[in-house]
């Protein structure tokens, strides 16, 4: 059930690069920079990474989208200034903590997706569960034509979605690809309609507010791990997380529902 998004109070209220709303346990972070197409700064990320480590006790889903004509263009060139080695892992690992906040934080995250999706927008995404995007997002990896390299999370995650030689044509051809090439490579979860990414989104924060905490917790920490470990140990995480999920006291209680045919069952396109 959809709730009404009112403004969020306390400490998340005075995030000013931000426009945050709550509607029931699904919060709304919407990036609020229209007139720079929602460039990330570097107080931008640290208020991103304050939203993720400061999450009303109630929320269950967050979803992101970008306020005006674009998601995101990506990192804010103009604070791009010559920093020394040990000051540029330094603000790499800062956006890095940020998005290992959001993709291993406390609840799913869901970004709504239009216009450009470019760089560091692109790796935001890539650091979210679902991806939501409408027939105007076009994505794009510019870092290789401006002489710098990915670092926020991007060399990590994006290859995941669309593979390797995807990014890499990206980086050294400076290839941009549309929404429907996005659902495609894998980048896009559900593609829709113009103008339709937001509604899309909080249809889907709320339907993911609504499982089981735990099962949530399993599908965003376990999951991603299991892949990455060798058959054996994976099969041995999963039987491990599985007794973890289905013993929790609201795991019960939906079986005993479905038992008693007080849950919906599965259909087509449900």
């Amino acid at each position: 059930m959809s709730h009404p998004f009112t403004p969020v109070t306390g400490l998340l209220a005075g995030l000013d690069l931000l426009q945050i709303t709550q509607g029931g346990q699904v919060l709304h972070l919407r990036l609020n920079r229209p007139e720079k197409r929602n460039a990330v700064s570097d107080r931008m990320i640290e208020q991103i990474h304050t939203v993720f480590i400061h999450l009303p006790a109630e929320v269950r889903a967050v979803l992101i989208s970008g306020a005006g004509e674009h998601f995101c263009a990506g990192l804010d060139l103009s604070e791009l200034v010559a920093r020394d080695i040990g000051g540029a892992v330094l603000h790499s690992r800062s956006w890095h903590a940020a998005f290992d906040a959001i993709q291993f934080g406390r609840v799913p995250v869901i970004c709504a997706l239009h216009g450009a999706v470019i760089g560091g927008g692109l790796e935001l995404a890539s650091a979210c569960h679902i991806r939501v995007a409408d027939r105007s997002a076009y994505f794009g990896l510019p870092e290789g034509q401006r002489g710098i390299f990915v670092g926020g999370g991007g060399s990590v995650r994006i290859p995941r979605l669309m593979g390797t030689a995807r990014m890499t044509d990206m980086m050294l051809t400076g290839r941009v690809f549309d929404a429907e090439d996005g659902e495609r490579f894998g980048v896009v979860n559900y593609l829709v309609g113009e103008g339709e990414a937001l509604t899309k989104g909080i249809e889907l924060a709320n339907k993911v507010a609504a499982i089981a905490p735990m099962t949530a917790y399993a599908v965003m920490h376990a999951l991603p791990r299991i892949v990455e470990q060798p058959p054996t140990e994976g099969l041995f995480t999963e039987a491990l997380m599985t007794a973890v999920a289905s013993n929790t006291p609201e795991a019960q209680a939906r079986l005993q529902d479905f038992l008693g045919g007080r849950a919906a069952k599965v259909t087509k396109g449900s």
